[in-house]
């Protein structure tokens, strides 16, 4: 292993994720730094389940067609065998190239189509896989517009440069605290800033988009579509509700009602395949707890829970008080968290990690050490997650 084999392997060993995170927390499309044999280093972004369990030989390696690229040494954007959109963009050092920062898996909106022609008889027999595995994991592959694919491959060059930059530093500079100086504050913060700029179309004035939601409820009322009136008014609340939040505490019953209407608008969605009951009682609600604790875990149920089995499922929230301690639960009967995904919940190297460490820091920021977040059991049967706070006021760190 030469010097520069090694500065990319401790590069990896550090908590780069979390170098980056800024830059991360603009897309959820696959990235990941790979060395120059298509050995996996870091999954920033994970590969979907397709192309992790179906088109990888081996779960470390990237896929034969990335491999069969990599000989020739330069960036490329391609369409797999199986029509999925991919980028390839080298870790070039002193005219070396290291490794690869590779991402996409993704249709485009032209592409989409193959995936119907997928015969999945075929993989089935040549991979010993389950037939409803295999369309499953299909049917979750992301379709993205073009132009949120060329924004993806910016974020991928992003990375790639800074990378490049930071191994170099590491090469001709010994003070390895200098070395890191050159890419967070004059680079990253630059290139967050060209890529908000490219999404500022996106950005909508919260006044004007409540305001076209009431009317557009209104217009339902008057031609008497109930149930649409219902979902827009709903809909209206709970963007009201996470556009105001801060780091305050709220009682239980608010955070309880806006996710009441989360579900509502997700049963709507999702019809007969979910189902949810709400049980918490009155004298629990006026309690306090950090805003946007629940409705995460409730979300994740419903994601990674209920939205993958095909007859779908119930989510259960209920309460218990003993003594000065209450414990949530947030129960639901669906295939329980993928195993990579139970995994990465207890890490801080994926986005879930960190959401679920930075949610149980925040419970014992306020509530002490012995509360916060809990995965009670995740299995085929599903899933339970627990909150658990307590009532003490001289237990919270305010």
């Amino acid at each position: 292993m030469n010097n520069t084999d090694k500065i990319l392997k401790n590069l990896t060993d550090s908590d780069l994720y979390s170098r980056y995170s800024g830059l991360l927390s603009l897309s959820n499309i696959s990235l990941l730094l790979i060395d120059t044999t298509g050995n996996i280093l870091l999954e920033f972004n994970p590969s979907p389940d397709f192309c992790k369990h179906i088109c990888q030989e081996e779960e470390t390696r990237i896929c034969a067609d990335y491999i069969s690229r990599l000989k020739l040494g330069k960036e490329d954007r391609f369409i797999c065998r199986y029509g999925l959109a991919n980028i390839l963009l080298p870790v070039n050092v002193n005219n070396q190239i290291i490794g690869y920062v590779v991402g996409a898996q993704v249709y485009s909106t032209d592409s989409e189509y193959r995936k119907y022609l997928i015969d999945i008889m075929a993989i089935a027999k040549d991979k010993k896989l389950e037939l409803e595995f295999i369309a499953k994991s299909i049917s979750v592959i992301k379709t993205i517009e073009e132009n949120k694919i060329e924004i993806h491959e910016q974020l991928c060059g992003y990375i790639a440069k800074n990378i490049c930059y930071d191994i170099y530093e590491s090469i001709n500079n010994t003070d390895k605290a200098i070395a890191r100086l050159s890419i967070e504050k004059e680079m990253l913060e630059k290139k967050i800033i060209d890529l908000e700029v490219k999404n500022m179309s996106l950005v909508i004035n919260p006044h004007f988009l409540f305001n076209t939601l009431n009317t557009i409820a209104r217009i339902a009322y008057f031609e008497k579509s109930h149930t649409t009136e219902e979902l827009i008014y709903r809909l209206s609340d709970l963007l009201r509700y996470n556009l105001k939040q801060d780091d305050e505490l709220h009682t239980i019953g608010a955070e309880i009602d806006n996710i009441e209407k989360y579900l509502y608008i997700q049963k709507v969605r999702f019809k007969n395949r979910l189902d949810y009951d709400i049980d918490i009682a009155d004298h629990i609600k006026p309690h306090r707890i950090p805003n946007m604790i629940i409705q995460p875990i409730v979300e994740n149920a419903l994601v990674h829970g209920i939205a993958p089995k095909r007859d779908g499922g119930k989510i259960k929230i209920c309460a218990e008080k003993y003594k000065n301690d209450i414990t949530i639960f947030v129960i639901d009967n669906g295939n329980g968290f993928p195993k990579e995904v139970l995994q990465s919940l207890h890490q801080s190297k994926s986005k879930l990690g960190i959401g679920f460490l930075n949610t149980d820091k925040r419970l014992k920021r306020y509530f002490g050490d012995p509360y916060g977040l809990k995965i009670v059991k995740s299995d085929y049967s599903g899933s339970t997650v627990t909150i658990s706070i307590t009532t003490k006021p001289n237990a919270r760190r305010l």
